[in-house]
């Protein structure tokens, strides 16, 4: 299933996410729904493995700086866009001192999402220029079909390409999260190519 968005008539609410049937994903984004399948092994295995390499140095501190709060997944709510669900995302801890009690309703610094057939289109169609316009500085696309993984920074309302790195670069050091070596050719290992 691709994405979709649904023409409601109206703008769209929570209750028409909870609605969705079984397997199908909903968010809501500027007022409309997009839907789609629910992501597959490979995509959930890869994001996860990404979380686990930073988890560590910066949201925990462990051999690096710290100074992050970072969340699979995170429901997040903003004014027009009620529901929305980066794969990865991350807030710097000067800015939010501590994680909310229920969603998250602040824009993340850090967006990564991992592309696949099903959501390429609606990720670099839709949702790389809505997280420029809410004010993510630093957006991620993991490819699993290329193999790659493409860093952008906002700069003035646009995403300006830093860097694309394949499965041969092995160790690798990208903003936001610099201060650690990323362990890139490690994280292909037995990820999948297809949602």
């Amino acid at each position: 299933m691709a994405y979709g968005a649904r023409d409601l008539g109206r703008p769209a609410t929570l209750a028409d996410i909870e609605a969705l049937p079984e397997g199908v994903v909903g968010e809501i984004i500027d007022g409309t729904l997009y839907t789609h399948a629910r992501p597959g092994d490979g995509h959930i295995y890869f994001g996860l493995r990404l979380f686990g390499e930073l988890d560590g140095p910066f949201q925990l501190g462990a051999s690096g700086p710290g100074g992050w709060w970072l969340r699979v997944e995170p429901g997040v709510q903003m004014e027009g866009s009620p529901e929305f669900i980066p794969d990865l995302a991350g807030w710097r801890r000067e800015r939010i001192p501590a994680p909310p009690e229920g969603r998250w309703t602040t824009a993340p610094e850090w967006v990564c999402e991992v592309l696949s057939p099903s959501t390429r289109a609606y990720d670099q169609r839709i949702k790389r220029p809505f997280y420029a316009r809410i004010g993510v500085q630093h957006l991620w696309f993991v490819d699993l079909e290329a193999r790659t993984l493409s860093v952008s920074r906002q700069v003035n309302g646009s995403w300006m390409e830093t860097g694309v790195y394949g499965e041969d670069d092995t160790r690798i050091r990208v903003a936001p999260f610099e201060d650690v070596e990323l362990r890139l050719g490690w994280l292909w290992q037995f990820a999948g190519g297809r949602r």
